[in-house]
């Protein structure tokens, strides 16, 4: 059974996932962030793929980016870094990134090589439904690979079900219309998204992003959804740390308070 499925069917609640940028904050470190994540507690991983235009986020993992261009971080070269990681870690490791570095691979190399290291999922923000249909589900679903959706507050209900019922593993349900970022508190407009959702009974478990960075907003996530993925904040934490082992532990307190 592939890990993101895994996971889910072992644990229906309280899911905590976390992004970081492959490349940053040095070019050489993604086997070792993703180790210590793994070490550190957490149940699953976003391995972002750097790219010049990413549209979806906000300026701290926009910065982050542009950092881990410029240290040479590339999409084969992050398959290079991933290819032992099976050897000792179990949690879902899920690629995010944008169409153009992963198009210009070729979606059957990409997939290939997806499964060639193990990883579990991808999450391509920009990636037309019509083209995934068409294109790239076939491939995904040839190599045991999800291919995860996003939702917003502005996603019709008719798109949610079409959707859920063409994917596998969980939605990615965005908190906000906006861009990635820290955000003190889910407001009214939020919460009633989340349980309009909630109320629709899909049949994909849901995990809530984007602005995920203190107790109040974990603790909304984790009760409005199978659970929380945390993606600025952490990358933040890296920056400032350059540690990962002290990102983690600095996160994990974050989310206490």
């Amino acid at each position: 059974m592939n890990r993101i499925n895994q996971l889910f069917k072992d644990k229906q609640q309280g899911l905590l996932s976390l992004y970081f940028c492959a490349g940053h904050p040095s070019a050489d470190n993604t086997a070792e962030v993703i180790r210590t994540i793994e070490r550190k507690g957490f149940d699953m991983i976003e391995v972002g793929i750097p790219f010049s235009d990413p549209m979806a986020d906000g300026p701290v993992i926009q910065d982050a980016a542009t950092k881990a261009l410029r240290n040479g971080m590339s999409l084969k070269r992050l398959f290079g870094q991933l290819k032992d990681i099976r050897q000792d870690v179990k949690i879902p490791l899920i690629l995010m990134g944008y169409m153009n570095p992963i198009y210009q691979m070729g979606y059957e190399t990409f997939f290939q090589q997806c499964a060639d290291c193990g990883i579990d999922g991808a999450i391509i923000p920009d990636l037309p439904f019509k083209d995934y249909m068409e294109e790239v589900k076939p491939i995904a679903d040839r190599y045991d690979i999800r291919v995860i959706m996003l939702i917003t507050p502005e996603t019709s209900d008719e798109r949610i079900r079409f959707i859920d019922e063409n994917t596998d593993g969980f939605i990615y349900m965005v908190s906000s219309a906006a861009v990635t970022g820290a955000q003190k508190e889910f407001d009214a407009a939020k919460q009633a998204y989340f349980n309009h959702v909630n109320q629709m009974q899909l049949h994909n478990p849901r995990m809530i992003g984007f602005g995920i960075s203190n107790r109040q907003t974990l603790e909304s996530a984790q009760q409005n959804a199978a659970g929380a993925i945390v993606g600025s904040k952490f990358v933040q934490l890296l920056e400032q740390t350059g540690n990962a082992a002290a990102a983690c532990d600095a996160l994990l307190d974050a989310l206490k308070r």
